[in-house]
């Protein structure tokens, strides 16, 4: 029993998500994006275009139609099966993802929030659906070392594990976002504590999720470290042999906030005309947040419900550059 405890402590596992409804077909902006208003910002000429993220998670299917030109390749296999190019994904998760992120936009199919961003495909899960975290490890160093802007993980463990926790601090150090879903652990009552990892990392931007309707979902986790929220509910995105399918969970949420990332490097780069540092691009994505009312905890709300349309970039950029030890305080 404590071999396979401690065997489990070292592995991550594809967060729990629900099967809605998968098609041969479609043909929509969909909704999550059209929610955090990415459609007004591409009008602003803002589609992600060369912002490269990095996508931990179980591969992706390269050459699905909406995919087409979007994969990166240095993609890699760090997973124990299949050689290094092999990025297959026989699950299904990774590619949902994908769409999610950086579907193109072509007048068929789905568009993702930041439609010309670049993915570099990083998988590390096996058919078995865990994850080694020294092969996520890897993958991070690897997204490091590969100029990656962001780096979307939506994948998680209960453990704390040290040597994950400096990767993720390598990857911030290196002004990379690094994008997390908060977990699908919760149980509706906002003052449970559900931690997950790398989500609850401090140096992690931690993603909760809402349904179509902006309430909170049910499952998400809530917990001090969650610092915004997305659509994660009836999510319809790229799936495998072609299709499409609706899915639920935070790792749909999660998505939503990595290819927003683009969309505000972009803006803000162009304005600034230099590098954002992740400090302010994790203040720029909070500036983009408001909250849903109600009475809502921090505990799950966070910052709230991000909110892309933002005229300008000027405010609190170069505070969040000044005082990143207080920024990281308010994480």
């Amino acid at each position: 029993m404590m071999k396979e405890c401690v065997s489990m402590e070292k592995k991550m596992r594809i967060i729990p998500y629900k099967i809605e409804n998968i098609t041969q077909e479609a043909n929509e902006i969909p909704k999550g994006v059209q929610m955090i208003q990415a459609p007004e910002v591409w009008g602003k000429g803002k589609k992600g275009k060369g912002v490269r993220i990095a996508i931990i998670d179980t591969g992706c299917q390269t050459d699905h139609p909406d995919l087409k030109g979007r994969i990166a390749k240095e993609s890699k296999n760090f997973s124990d099966h299949g050689s290094p190019k092999d990025i297959t994904d026989f699950e299904g998760h990774g590619t949902h993802v994908a769409g999610t992120i950086a579907a193109v936009l072509n007048n068929q199919g789905v568009a993702g929030v930041a439609p010309e961003a670049e993915l570099l495909i990083l998988k590390v899960f096996d058919r078995d659906g865990f994850a080694q975290n020294v092969n996520v490890i890897k993958a991070i160093d690897h997204a490091i070392a590969n100029k990656a802007r962001v780096i979307s993980m939506s994948l998680g463990s209960s453990f704390d594990d040290p040597e994950l926790h400096e990767a993720v601090k390598r990857a911030v150090n290196a002004e990379i976002a690094v994008i997390c879903a908060a977990g699908n652990e919760g149980d509706a009552q906002e003052t449970t504590i559900e931690i997950g990892y790398p989500a609850a990392y401090p140096e992690s931007i931690c993603v909760g999720a809402v349904d179509l309707n902006k309430n909170i979902t049910k499952f998400t986790n809530t917990n001090d470290q969650v610092d915004l929220l997305a659509p994660g509910q009836f999510i319809r995105s790229t799936w495998n042999d072609g299709k499409y399918n609706t899915i639920s969970g935070t790792s749909m949420a999660t998505p939503h906030v990595s290819g927003a990332a683009a969309l505000i490097i972009n803006q803000c780069e162009d304005e600034f005309n230099r590098k954002l540092t992740e400090a302010e691009i994790y203040a720029q994505l909070i500036k983009r947040t408001v909250s849903l009312g109600q009475g809502h905890s921090k505990m799950a709300e966070g910052n709230g419900f991000l909110m892309l349309n933002q005229d300008t970039c000027q405010q609190n950029v170069s505070n969040a550059a000044a005082n990143e030890k207080e920024l990281e305080s308010a994480r």
